[in-house]
């Protein structure tokens, strides 16, 4: 087990309840699956190029627009709730929108170099029509934003000594 376990443990948490708390207290979408991934990265790595600002905002940003465009143009209204019928034309966009943002998704995190995987969750959650608006993909943002600027705050120091070595 690695050494930093605990701490990455805790840490991973710490992370997440930063926006977590937010979504309670203002009763928003700002708390979503893929935020875990990105939590987890920045609590195991750190530093570094894998999560950058620039790659953890900007990664889940191209998600949340290949989201939107594959969604709104392949599946308005539809979302991924319940299970659907056999060969069912609704599930077939809802597939497709999915399919697409994450082609989308990938295509645009190597053309503005900001590869950050868990920006795929993102982008299928937007396409799959469980966060499709323009509001619910603001929050998306949002969320990024204060998970990053948290981790920001948190390593600037370097207050946590030992536990916050990057070496493995």
């Amino acid at each position: 087990m690695r050494e930093d376990a605990p701490f990455a443990t805790l840490y991973v948490g710490v992370l997440l309840a930063v926006p977590g708390v937010l979504a309670w207290v203002s009763g928003q979408a700002l708390i979503f699956p893929s935020l875990g991934p990105s939590a987890f990265l920045l609590a195991t790595v750190r530093s570094g190029e894998t999560v950058t600002p620039r790659r953890v905002i900007g990664g889940h940003l191209v998600g949340v627009v290949a989201g939107l465009l594959a969604y709104h143009t392949i599946a308005p209204g539809l979302e991924v709730t319940v299970a659907a019928p056999m060969l069912a034309t609704a599930q077939l966009r809802l597939v497709a929108s999915g399919v697409v943002a994450v082609a989308l998704t990938t295509g645009g995190m190597f053309a503005t170099e900001t590869g950050h995987p868990p920006a795929c969750a993102t982008t299928l959650i937007v396409a799959l029509g469980l966060l499709p608006s323009l509001v619910d993909a603001t929050l998306i943002v949002v969320a990024v934003v204060v998970l990053v600027g948290a981790h920001a705050f948190v390593t600037h120091e370097r207050a946590f000594g030992d536990y916050m070595s990057v070496e493995n």
